[in-house]
C-alpha cells in the first residue's frame, strides 16, 4: 500500500505545503491540519492512480507496480482511495470553508487526471490547476484576510506543468501500448524532454523575480544552477531522446524550485 501511494511525489507535495504553513505563519494547529489534508488528499491520488490503472500496468508487466506484483489488489487500493478521500474531505473543511473548497478542488483535478484527462492533450491542466491550489490553499487556511501571491500560483502550476512533462519520459513506450496518450506522448519524447526542463526553468525564473524586492542572493544563485541544468537536459533531450539524462536532469531542475519555493514561503501571502 506504501508502495501505490507514489511516495515520492507525494511526500514532496505535503512537504511543501507544511513549508508554505510555516512560512505563512499558520499557529500550530492549522499547520497540523492543513499538512494532513494534503496527505490524505495525496494518498487518496496514488491509490487511485493505482487502481485505476491496475490492467494497464498488467498488460505491460510494470515490476514496479504493487498490483502487478500481487502485493496488493485493486479493490484494497480502491477501498482506501475512498477511506483516504472522506478524511481529506472532512481535515480540509476543518481548516475552512474556502481553504476546504480550494483544497478539494485540487484533489479533485489530480483525480480526474487518474480517472479520464491523462490520456488526453489536456494531461497537463490537472497538474497545473493542483500546483497552482496548493500555496492558495494554505494562505486561505490562515484566515486572516491575506490572498496568495499571484506569482506563487504561477511558479507552482509551471512546476506542476513540468514534473508531469518529465514524469511520464521513463513510461511513453508502456503509456502508448496501453491507449494513453496525453500531451507529452502526442509531443514525442524528444520533444517532451526538451519542454520538460524549459517549462522547469521557467518556474525558478517566477520564483526568482516574484517575491517583492530585489531577488535574494541564494535564489539567484539557485535560480542560475536551474538554468544551466535545463539547458543541458535540453540538449540531450534533443541530440538522445532515448537517454534517462534529460527525465533526471528535469527532476534537478524541479528539485531546485522546490527548494527555491522554501526560501521564499514567507513571500506567498499578500495582505488582503
Amino acid at each position: 500500500m506504501l508502495a501505490a501511494t507514489h511516495p515520492a511525489p507525494a511526500a514532496v507535495v505535503t512537504a511543501l505545503a507544511l513549508v508554505f504553513a510555516l512560512g505563512v505563519g499558520l499557529d500550530a494547529g492549522r499547520t497540523v491540519l492543513v499538512t494532513a489534508a494534503v496527505a490524505a488528499g495525496q494518498l487518496s491520488v496514488g491509490w487511485s492512480n493505482d487502481w485505476l490503472d491496475a490492467a494497464r500496468d498488467r498488460h505491460v508487466g510494470r515490476p514496479d507496480k504493487p498490483t502487478v506484483t500481487g502485493d496488493v489488489t485493486p479493490r484494497l487500493l480502491r477501498t482506501g482511495a475512498f477511506v483516504a478521500l472522506g478524511a481529506c474531505v472532512v481535515l480540509s473543511f476543518a481548516t475552512g470553508l474556502v481553504p476546504g473548497l480550494l483544497h478539494l478542488a485540487a484533489v479533485a483535478s489530480a483525480w480526474s487526471y487518474n480517472a479520464r484527462l491523462k490520456a488526453t492533450a489536456l494531461s497537463w491542466l490537472p497538474y497545473a490547476v493542483s500546483f497552482g491550489l496548493l500555496p492558495a490553499f494554505v494562505v486561505a487556511a490562515a484566515g486572516d484576510g491575506r490572498v496568495v501571491a499571484g506569482w506563487t500560483v504561477g511558479a507552482a502550476a509551471l512546476l506542476g506543468v513540468g514534473a508531469h512533462l518529465a514524469n511520464v519520459l521513463p513510461d511513453l513506450e508502456d503509456d502508448d501500448a496501453t491507449g494513453v496518450r496525453g500531451l507529452p506522448h502526442r509531443l514525442g519524447r524528444r520533444a517532451a524532454s526538451v519542454l520538460a526542463p524549459v517549462v522547469l526553468a521557467a518556474g525558478s525564473v517566477v520564483i526568482l523575480l516574484g517575491p517583492p524586492g530585489a531577488p535574494a542572493g541564494p535564489s539567484a544563485v539557485l535560480a542560475g544552477g536551474a538554468v544551466v541544468l535545463a539547458v543541458a537536459a535540453g540538449a540531450v533531450g534533443l541530440l538522445r531522446p532515448r537517454s534517462r539524462a534529460p527525465f533526471l536532469l528535469s527532476l534537478a531542475v524541479a528539485a531546485v524550485c522546490v527548494a527555491q519555493l522554501v526560501l521564499a514561503a514567507d513571500a506567498v501571502a499578500l495582505p488582503g
